[in-house]
């Protein structure tokens, strides 16, 4: 599986051996326990079900409270799933931490990028904005939208002005430069998105790893 939760705590700068410069995003990732083990005999699927960052129980809900009793795990504000690749085994109660990652691989990091709020059709799109001449009256408005007189109707999916941001990205092929135990942080290459604090799914590059 090669998976772990995290939250994103920054990003700083390290120098390499070389003396090179390498931009990094700080992760504070786990430790996370596994919470529930799926089956293909009993859920037609093999995955792991694992909780991040104790919670206070009374924030918990009489259902998760009832799970997590079952699992004899204490509360979790998160909970995830990651499939399990053949092979591996995990067990209820076992807990994973960064130790299991290798500097130097490749990471595929989850997240939910910075809201922007309502947003025009040339911040959101890219659109190129009208003549800025005097008496323009078409700077950064959108153009038309219909197509005269047939069909006269805006096609579904037109691109224009609205909500931005906020949404599920991820970026493929990070390589983690390094990683401290004793801390649980994670340092990868690069930027990741979301802001500071947000909660982050990493796990090794499905495509483009190194063998």
């Amino acid at each position: 599986m090669k998976a772990i939760l995290g939250k994103k705590i920054g990003m700083t700068q390290i120098f390499d051996e070389a003396g090179n410069v390498i931009p990094v995003t700080v992760i504070e990732a786990g430790p996370e326990v596994v919470t529930q083990v799926k089956t293909v005999e009993t859920d037609g699927y093999n995955a792991v079900q694992v909780g991040f960052e104790d919670q206070k129980p009374q924030r918990v809900n009489k259902p998760l409270t009832g799970h997590f009793a079952k699992a004899g795990v204490v509360t979790k504000k998160y909970l995830a799933e990651f499939r399990v690749e053949e092979g591996e085994t995990y067990e209820v109660g076992q807990v994973i931490t960064v130790a299991e990652f290798e500097e130097g691989k490749k990471l595929d990091i989850t997240g939910v990028s910075k809201g922007k709020g309502t947003q025009g059709n040339i911040k959101r799109h890219g659109h190129h904005r009208g003549p800025m001449t005097h008496g323009s009256k078409h700077k950064r408005l959108a153009g038309a939208l219909a197509a005269g007189t047939y069909p006269s109707r805006v096609f579904k999916g037109n691109k224009g002005p609205g909500r931005m941001g906020r949404d599920t990205v991820t970026v493929q092929n990070i390589v983690l430069v390094k990683v401290i135990e004793d801390r649980n942080l994670m340092l990868v290459k690069g930027a990741v998105p979301g802001n500071k604090g947000g909660l982050v799914r990493v796990q090794y590059a499905v495509k483009g790893q190194d063998k």
